[in-house]
């Protein structure tokens, strides 16, 4: 039996943000559950913006008109039976590149059906201010059920957790602790 794939996109323009680590530590549950993380760093990706030109639902394989990197996202989800996203909380939201991806599943709603329909859906925010209201991250959750419910995907899962500098305490209980045996054998850092 072929191990179930979960795509898990990162949405900080940061390589190694907060909202990375907690990505990491979901990736490594998802391998210690015998799982597949599949990873996509958008800030790296050529993603363009939805031209609202409707072509994606004229077809029956959730396609795009845009060729860009999207398409391979757009693979992955189709084999995938869930879906990580993983942003930091930027001015009261999610970051602009998780946005883009957000607005850019509207391929997947189309003729045939809701393509991320009973998709397992998991989101990790990481945002500085204390408060989980003042900083942002409760619209960016309300925002991500909204979205996840409409399509039938449900949210299996949150995480999020307020941290300034990569690693600092109130994060790093969240994400299982950077000292924890499998980071360690790993040999990732913290920074």
């Amino acid at each position: 039996m072929a191990a179930e794939k979960v795509v898990i996109t990162l949405g900080s323009p940061r390589e190694k943000g907060n909202s990375s680590l907690l990505a990491e530590r979901a990736a490594d549950g998802v391998r210690d559950a015998g799982g597949e993380p599949v990873t996509f760093p958008l800030h790296t990706m050529a993603i363009w913006p939805c031209r609202g030109c409707d072509a994606c639902q004229r077809n029956k394989d959730y396609r795009c008109v845009h060729p860009d990197d999207m398409a391979a996202i757009y693979t992955a989800l189709r084999e995938a039976g869930g879906l990580l996203i993983a942003s930091p909380v930027y001015w009261f939201t999610m970051s602009a590149q998780t946005k883009l991806f957000i607005y850019r599943l509207y391929a997947f709603v189309g003729p045939s059906g809701w393509g991320l329909a009973g998709k397992r859906i998991g989101i990790a925010l990481a945002y500085a201010d204390p408060d989980p209201f003042v900083s942002g991250a409760v619209n960016a959750l309300r925002t991500f059920q909204d979205a996840f419910r409409h399509v039938g995907a449900p949210i299996v899962g949150m995480v999020y957790g307020r941290a300034w500098a990569r690693g600092s305490p109130p994060l790093t209980r969240r994400a299982g602790g950077e000292s924890s045996a499998r980071s360690s054998r790993s040999g990732r850092s913290a920074g």
